[in-house]
């Protein structure tokens, strides 16, 4: 006879039980016999069934109206067994998944409440296991404050009753295993808060895939189902990945890129994106593609930085899968990719992790430190040790589980300050009164440490915009440990140049050279990235003043400029033909501006500059040392005119940049070079092939012994107006 109190049975057939797992399943009453309790909603009658051949060796009893049934068999009977339950006179026979043990190792557990799990998403999640011989999906979940973890999902008709999960204690870890759960499996989880309130349902925050938006539910997969052909390039990766090879990145939304208008402006697919894209960015010249975030985001207005499944592709455009085939493609293509990776902030949607378990638990409590003001989204608690083991595996599961070759990480400013974008009185001092958020600072050390011991040859990019020492130089050393960072500095000023009347830029002449005082003090990359073409900025482009013919000789002679300057280059899509409009993530970007000259010469620039400088070792090599460059002329502000050398490792090829930001042609203009001999263009933006005016700086440009700009020999050009030319020594 079963003992249970009713007491226990109400708070089970109310989800109110603190422990589950100590009632439901097989429980051993002396050493032959044992009692066996289910709960199934609407079963009219249940036996427990014989493994083997499938006779009833019980016949359970209900024990309350809910559908909480119990029975005793011999322990030889019930080792191994299975419920037969009725539903209106048809049976069906069902694993118990209150028979299964706890599969989830005491490491996992304590690695991850230390904060230094590297694959905590080995074990979180939804994953397809086998236990003794049953096949289902395991799901696990981070909720220290909850009352009550159940999955509910479209096997189990959404019922927070029927799944209540067990609690790994102290750990705040919840664990339970489904059987014949599979691909495809739609769930979320209910969580009860202390308070006695269900929270609105929340999806996995380690589901590796879900429903397309406006949709919220995650999706069972098999992350290892996908088989891979890019071992040629994992085994190359250092050879695109080291700082002295030319780096030219194409920046782009993977859902405005292109769409289809005939079939409503649908997105193109992942596989659509690998067919399409791919060439294009390969014909052009580009080696490396940088991706908008593709975490799983609920709001398109966001652009993917307010993730809410950071270990979900967005389903926007196809599978899990579908995104690996993209990535494959691209590394078959001698193309890297990088991802956009959002650890500063998370949206406040129901379903995410905001308030998770009915405290702040990936968050501060207090907003001052756990909201952010400019996006209305959340901080991450950095200070939490498994908040540092979520964010940092993830990091690594990009890595793992799809090939990628670097992560540029968003807003890292924000993360380094604490009163970043806040007034006095809206933000809390670290311990010793300072500004700086030391446990970010920590976690920023940890992932890129972390990463890197992993996969020497990724790339970690910082989006950071403020002076910040050392962003780029190695932990040991007392630096951030990113292998590069965004050099903002240069492209405020270099655009605040531009955008000037043509005869107002010799008053703002040193825009163009200040960032040569600190070009080698980080690893930088030179952005014209999405933030440059939004928010009423217009397009790069737009920036250009003047007339028609003024505004495409001024961004043919800028580019020329960035291919020349140290530091990596970086476009978004679209500037690579001079989009005219603003970028606009809900429709495609303007192809059909290719049909106008101006348009075809601008692209035609960007394919023939980033040829030039994958073959140019003096536009690369020493892009972080002093020794890779040289100023000829940086005082001419009258005209104008910068002039500039870039040094090859090697002491050959270099290359002689001048620039021309006015429209007037400097005829005969002298220039000192350091080696006598022919001089031959390599480049010049006002070329006729370009939509230009044509104005040669000459075929061949012999030196003469005229001393001039400090050096003994000088050569003689013709500098094209609003231009930027190569020229190099013959031979």
């Amino acid at each position: 006879m079963d003992t249970i109190s009713k007491d226990t049975l109400q708070s089970i057939a109310d989800s109110n039980c603190d422990n589950v797992f100590a009632y439901l399943g097989r429980h051993a009453l002396d050493e032959s016999t044992s009692i066996i309790r289910v709960f199934l909603p609407a079963a009219d009658k249940v036996e427990v069934i014989d493994y083997q051949h499938g006779n009833a060796v019980a016949v359970m009893t209900r024990m309350h109206e809910a559908g909480i049934f119990s029975g005793i068999c011999s322990n030889s009977d019930c080792e191994r067994y299975r419920l037969r339950a009725y539903y209106d006179g048809q049976s069906v026979e069902v694993e118990d998944p209150y028979r299964f043990g706890s599969s989830i190792a005491e490491s996992d557990l304590y690695l991850y409440a230390e904060g230094t799990h590297e694959k905590a998403y080995s074990f979180l999640g939804a994953h397809l296991i086998t236990i003794d011989g049953v096949e289902g999906c395991r799901f696990t979940v981070w909720a220290p404050n909850a009352l009550r973890v159940s999955v509910v999902g479209d096997f189990n008709f959404w019922d927070g009753r029927r799944h209540v999960m067990r609690n790994l204690l102290p750990t705040g870890v919840w664990e339970i295993f489904i059987p014949a759960v599979d691909v495809g499996a739609m769930y979320k989880y209910e969580i009860k808060a202390k308070d006695g309130n269900v929270l609105p349902h929340k999806a996995d925050p380690m589901g590796f895939y879900a429903q397309k938006p406006p949709e919220q539910a995650s999706i069972v997969i098999d992350p290892h189902t996908y088989h891979w052909g890019d071992d040629h390039w994992v085994a190359k990766r250092d050879s695109w990945t080291n700082i002295n090879r030319p780096i030219s990145i194409y920046e782009l939304h993977l859902g405005s890129w292109r769409r289809v208008p005939e079939e409503n402006n649908r997105y193109l697919s992942y596989r659509e994106l690998a067919r399409d894209l791919i060439p294009y960015v390969k014909e052009m010249g580009f080696s490396h593609i940088q991706l908008m975030p593709v975490s799983e985001f609920p709001y398109d207005g966001s652009w993917g930085y307010q993730p809410v499944g950071m270990y979900a592709p967005t389903s926007r455009f196809g599978s899990p899968d579908d995104f690996k085939y993209f990535i494959d493609q691209c590394h078959q293509n001698d193309l890297a990719v990088l991802i956009d990776w959002v650890p500063g902030h998370f949206p406040t949607d129901a379903h995410g992790l905001g308030v998770f378990d009915g405290t702040p638990l990936y968050e501060h409590a207090d907003a001052r430190q756990g909201f952010h003001p400019d996006w209305n989204t959340f901080i991450y608690n950095y200070g939490r040790k498994e908040v540092v083991s979520y964010l940092m595996a993830n990091a690594i599961f990009w890595f793992d589980y799809y090939h990628i070759d670097g992560l540029r990480v968003d807003a890292v400013a924000s993360m380094l300050y604490l009163d970043y974008s806040r007034e006095d009185g809206q933000w809390i001092p670290n311990a010793y009164g300072g500004r700086e958020n030391l446990e970010a600072i920590d976690f920023i050390r940890l992932t890129n440490e972390r990463v890197y011991k992993n996969y020497p040859n990724a790339m970690m990019v910082a989006e950071e915009s403020t002076s910040w020492p050392g962003v780029s130089k190695p932990t040991q050393y007392g630096g951030l440990g990113f292998g590069y960072k965004w050099n903002m500095g240069w492209m405020n000023d270099s655009l605040d140049y531009m955008s000037k009347e043509s005869v107002h830029r010799q008053y703002h002449h040193h825009d163009m050279t200040f960032s040569l005082y600190y070009a080698f003090s980080e690893n930088f990359i030179l952005p014209l990235s999405h933030d440059e073409v939004v928010h009423g900025k217009g397009s790069i482009l737009d920036r250009m003043p003047g007339d028609t013919w003024q505004k495409f000789a001024s961004l043919r002679a800028y580019y020329g400029f960035m291919w020349a300057h140290p530091g990596k280059k970086l476009l978004f899509m679209g500037s690579e033909f001079a989009q005219g409009p603003e970028w606009d993530y809900n429709n495609s970007v303007c192809w059909h501006q290719l049909d106008i000259a101006e348009h075809k010469g601008v692209q035609t620039l960007v394919k023939n500059l980033n040829s030039i400088y994958q073959q140019t070792p003096a536009l690369y090599e020493n892009d972080f040392e002093e020794n890779g460059f040289e100023w000829i002329e940086a005082d001419d502000r009258h005209n104008s005119i910068f002039a500039f050398i870039r040094k090859a490792k090697s002491g050959h090829g270099d290359i002689i940049v001048v620039s021309n930001f006015t429209p007037i042609v400097r005829t005969a203009y002298r220039l000192g070079v350091n080696m006598p001999g022919s001089y031959i263009q390599i480049i010049n933006t006002d070329d006729t092939l370009y939509g230009g005016s044509g104005v040669n700086s000459c075929d061949a440009m012999q030196s003469q012994e005229v001393p001039w700009h400090y050096r003994d020999h000088s050569i003689e050009l013709d500098v094209p107006p609003l231009a930027t030319v190569f020229i190099q020594l013959k031979g």
